[in-house]
């Protein structure tokens, strides 16, 4: 049999090479991510098409608002999810504790994000934070500095407005407060504030605004984010009012040496069929890029230091988080869900 000739050779090899060529682009124009998050799709989708542009990986958005981890159970080896996305640290860990996630060791994510801020063993990680503070009558310009504790204060009585002690936001709050104080404080400090409240302990967070400017109450607790949404909003309506009549302080536990901060996070799904394009996501929600899109469209703070905040959210001043372990507060959300309910906080 003839050989072929060094011409044919060279053209056997580049069909060859662009075949291969040609199969590595597939591969990459197909990758794709698979996202599980009981987080607003809207939240987050900037930064998934920013990602996506960047990377050419298509995410696969599905919204689960309850029941995250009975289906993942349910689905078994053959889910297709590859990350899980929740707000909570208490969330986070209930991921990990029913046995849904896998570890990822990653220098990018170490580097990134603080050892208090993600799992020792790397099975979740925040990417963003949400720190719980003061909002107070702008007309109150006395007011500069807070502990929790002060909440409690008689001088408060009538004054303070906050939604549901049952609230994720607030039982994590609360559950610092057992982990600072102890239990038996903290109770006598939940019937305390139970007695200043302005109204009931109901709505949300932007309800704490909207009845201070109305004159309900002078203080409430809330978290930050929410500010700049309000401030930020259309002026003229009712969120824009609502935001310019209050001021925000950072309040601190008297026993700590921060404010209270909870989390948005994700954990890799144990069986993730991506799980290298996952990661690469994973990743990417840590870097500059996206934690500033973290900080300027959902105006949370950032979990990466150095990143460029929006204007509002940097006029509250440099946020110190209270060095305490989410890990350690997450032990005592159950005990804080039992005080909420024997003081009857929320009736």
């Amino acid at each position: 049999m003839r050989r072929p000739s060094a011409s044919t050779f060279r053209a056997l090899l580049g069909g060859l090479a662009l075949a291969v060529g040609s199969l590595a682009a597939g591969t990459a124009a197909s990758a794709e991510v698979n996202l599980y998050t009981t987080r607003e799709p809207g939240l987050i989708i900037p930064l998934l098409d920013a990602f996506t542009a960047e990377t050419e990986i298509k995410v696969n958005t599905v919204f689960v608002k309850d029941g995250l981890i009975e289906r993942v159970k349910a689905e078994g080896a053959r889910s297709p999810a590859d990350l899980l996305m929740t707000v909570d640290i208490g969330n986070l860990l209930d991921l990990v504790e029913a046995g849904i996630t896998q570890p990822v060791e990653s220098a990018a994510l170490q580097e990134a994000i603080p050892a208090n801020l993600r799992g020792a063993d790397n099975q979740w990680f925040a990417l963003s934070m949400r720190d719980r503070v003061a909002y107070v009558a702008k007309e109150i310009d006395d007011v500069t500095a807070l502990n929790y504790e002060d909440f409690a204060d008689a001088k408060w009585k009538n004054k303070v407005c906050i939604r549901s002690g049952q609230h994720p936001y607030n039982t994590a709050m609360i559950a610092a407060m057992i982990a600072h104080n102890g239990a038996e404080a903290t109770e006598q400090w939940l019937r305390d504030v139970k007695a200043n409240l302005g109204r009931k302990a109901t709505g949300g967070d932007r309800d704490v605004a909207r009845d201070i400017l109305g004159g309900i109450c002078d203080v409430g607790i809330a978290n930050a984010y929410y500010v700049g949404r309000m401030k930020n909003a259309e002026p003229g309506s009712d969120d824009h009012a609502w935001g310019e009549a209050i001021r925000v302080v950072r309040p601190t536990f008297a026993k700590g040496d921060g404010t209270h901060v909870n989390i948005s996070g994700a954990a890799l799904a144990q069986h993730a069929p991506n799980k290298a394009s996952a990661v690469q996501l994973l990743e990417y929600l840590v870097s500059d890029q996206a934690q500033s899109l973290y900080a300027k469209a959902n105006y949370e703070y950032p979990v990466k230091a150095g990143v460029e905040l929006d204007p509002v959210v940097a006029s509250f001043g440099e946020l110190k988080v209270d060095s305490l372990p989410l890990t350690e507060i997450a032990k005592h959300r159950k005990q804080a869900s039992e005080l909420v309910d024997k003081v009857g906080f929320d009736h």
